[in-house]
Formats: structure tokens, sequence, C-alpha cells
């Protein structure tokens, strides 16, 4: 049995969780996520995280 996990979904059930446990965490993960996103962007990262 193979199985294969992406960083994508690791890293959304940790944030759910945490902001599960800390709801202040939501702005600080969700500008994180977009600051990654955007650097990888401009940098020609191509795909999902």
């Amino acid at each position: 049995m193979n199985i294969h996990l992406g960083i994508g979904p690791i890293a959304s059930l940790i944030a759910g969780i945490l902001i599960l446990v800390v709801p202040r965490l939501l702005n600080y993960i969700v500008a994180l996520y977009l600051i990654i996103i955007g650097m990888l962007g401009l940098v020609g990262v191509s795909g999902h995280l």
C-alpha cells in the first residue's frame, strides 16, 4: 500500500486545527498563505501547494 501525501492537504489540516484551537491565528495563517503563494507565483513555480 503506497500513500502519497502532498504538502497542500497536510498544511490545510494543520491550519484548520490551529484555527479551531486559537481562532486569532486565522489572520496570520491566511496572510502567510497568500504571501507564500504570491512569492511562488513571482518566481515562476508552477502548481499548487
